[in-house]
C-alpha cells in the first residue's frame, strides 16, 4: 500500500515538474510520509544493546515490522525473569516491505530461529526497542547457537540481513 502511494506521488511529481512547479511539489511530497510516521523519542538512541534471542514471532506490519524473541543470556541459556519465566523482548524495524527487501521475512524469521540484533532500548526500561541505525540482523544457522558470550555473526554459516555488517 505504501509503495502504491509512493508510485502515485512519483507520477504526480513528474507531471508537476513538466508544468514548472517542482519545488512546491517536492515540499508537499516530503511532508506526507514524515507526518504519517511516529517519533522515535521513546527510544534511547544514546544506548545500543546487543542481544541474542530465539524467535517466537515475526509480525509483518505495513508501518513497522516487529521481531519478538526470548532473550539468551551471556551464559548461552534463556534468561529468566524474577517470576521464573523466560524473558521476552520485542524489536521494531522498518515496514514489512522494506525489511522483506533485506531478506527479513516470516520465512527467514521462523519460530526457533536464533538471532542477534543491536537495539536502541525504550527509555522506560520495558523489554522493547528499535533496531539500531544501519546495523544488520545476524541470523545463526538453524539450531546452531553462538558460544556463550558471543553473537550469531561469529557462528560459521551465519547470515547478516539488512546491512553489510552486524
Amino acid at each position: 500500500m505504501y509503495r502504491e502511494k509512493v508510485d502515485v506521488q512519483i507520477k504526480s511529481l513528474k507531471l508537476l515538474m513538466a508544468s514548472g512547479v517542482a519545488a512546491s511539489a517536492i515540499a508537499g511530497l516530503s511532508a506526507g510520509p514524515a507526518s504519517a510516521h511516529h517519533s522515535f523519542a521513546m527510544y534511547d538512541q544514546t544506548k545500543t544493546l546487543t542481544m541474542t534471542g530465539v524467535m517466537t514471532q515475526f509480525v509483518a506490519q505495513a508501518n513497522h515490522a516487529e521481531l519478538h524473541f526470548l532473550l539468551v543470556g551471556p551464559d548461552g541459556k534463556l534468561q529468566k525473569g524474577a517470576d521464573g519465566k523466560n524473558v521476552s523482548y520485542g524489536v521494531e524495524m522498518m515496514g514489512a516491505a522494506a525489511v522483506a527487501e533485506q531478506g527479513i521475512t516470516a520465512d527467514s524469521m521462523k519460530t526457533g530461529t536464533i538471532i542477534s540484533v543491536k537495539v536502541n532500548p525504550m527509555r522506560d526500561g520495558s523489554n522493547f526497542g528499535s533496531k539500531a541505525g544501519a546495523s544488520g540482523l545476524a541470523v545463526c544457522p538453524w539450531k546452531t547457537p553462538p558460544v556463550p558470550g558471543k553473537t550469531c555473526d561469529t557462528v560459521a554459516g551465519s547470515q547478516v540481513l539488512g546491512a553489510r555488517t552486524f
